[in-house]
């Protein structure tokens, strides 16, 4: 006898390799940008590997080095990645742009170098991409999941952030600074993105939603980083976030 879970997840592979195949299996970037993250980059380039192999799917993985001080860059060689870098830091978002541009996936997927997010969650992103969405963004908060995984401060902000997005663009999003979310590569080519820091998730967010493509958001997974700390500012970060959202809305 078949459980309906696991006859769910049957139905849900078979759809998939369907759609994969009429598509030709279009391949996968998965763009990580990376600051010093050299303690846990290697767990997460090694449960890339595994996904991609585990549903067939051809991809490629672009490390975006940012200036790191420690091993970043030779863990990345060791795990036949494409490396990018400066030889400063300069933000995430540079980091973000200089991946886009050197991805040649037809779907480019976006995720942190922390170890906070699942990889075998990579199918659930893209998925959606198959069967019409233009985005896909991982949502912490979809079920309630990912309260007990990030602080109350950064939950805070979030919501005021997801506030403020619905204001500007009459669109509600539960996550609207994921950094796992996947989507088609013409929709990187139809805006401008000109942020250089963490703010460049949030005109993400903002520029499609205004530009009318579809988003669809997926529940994830999320874990606290595995080794050192986040570099990012809640208070000076916020505040970049909080004026991109205008500027974002303001300019056309």
């Amino acid at each position: 006898m078949v459980t309906k879970a696991k006859s769910t997840s049957q139905s849900l592979r078979s759809a998939h390799v369907g759609v994969l195949n009429r598509m030709s299996r279009p391949l996968v970037s998965v763009v990580i940008p990376a600051f010093n993250e050299g303690r846990n980059l290697e767990g997460v380039l090694r449960a890339v590997g595994r996904a991609f192999e585990l549903e067939g799917m051809p991809y490629e993985i672009i490390v975006v080095d940012d200036g790191s001080t420690d091993k970043t860059r030779e863990i990345a060689e060791g795990h036949n990645a494409v490396i990018l870098g400066s030889w400063r830091n300069r933000g995430k978002g540079w980091a973000l742009q200089q991946g886009f541009e050197k991805a040649r996936g037809g779907i480019i997927v976006t995720m942190d170098a922390d170890g906070a997010h699942d990889p075998a969650e990579i199918k659930k992103l893209v998925f959606p991409l198959l069967n019409g969405a233009d985005i896909a963004m991982g949502s912490r908060f979809l079920g309630g999941r990912g309260k007990d995984s990030t602080k109350r401060l950064n939950i805070l902000g979030n919501n005021l952030i997801n506030f403020l997005i619905l204001l500007m663009t009459g669109k509600y999003v539960t996550d609207s600074q994921t950094g796992f979310r996947a989507f088609r590569r013409e929709v990187i080519e139809d805006i401008e993105l000109t942020s250089g820091g963490y703010q460049l998730e949030t005109e993400f967010t903002v520029k499609t939603l205004r530009n009318g493509n579809a988003v669809q958001e997926v529940p994830i997974t999320i874990r606290r980083r595995q080794s050192g700390d986040s570099h990012l500012n809640p208070l000076l970060d916020g505040l970049k976030i909080f004026m991109t959202i205008l500027k974002s809305t303001l300019r056309r």
